[in-house]
């Protein structure tokens, strides 16, 4: 599956049993390896503090990505 990221913004993300988890805000690219690894569902703050609460609680790995629609499904809520 192919997308550019700009397609997925703003998209809704739900869980396989439906569950709305939020809106796609931002993406986290590991520029060496050019892959997407996260999902963040709140743009990160920029205190460095709340970076990793927002990593663990307001993110989703790519890698669970099940498909991409009109909506992104992702086969857990969280990692």
């Amino acid at each position: 599956m192919t997308m550019a990221i700009s397609e997925m913004m703003g998209m809704d993300v739900f869980t396989d049993s439906g569950k709305f988890l939020g809106t796609a805000q931002e993406f986290i690219i590991d520029v060496e390896e050019g892959k997407v690894v996260r999902i963040l569902l709140e743009p990160l703050p920029a205190s460095k503090e709340k970076v990793l609460e927002t990593m663990k609680e307001k993110s989703v790995l790519y890698n669970s990505v099940k498909s991409v629609g009109d909506v992104i499904v992702v086969t857990k809520a969280k990692d």
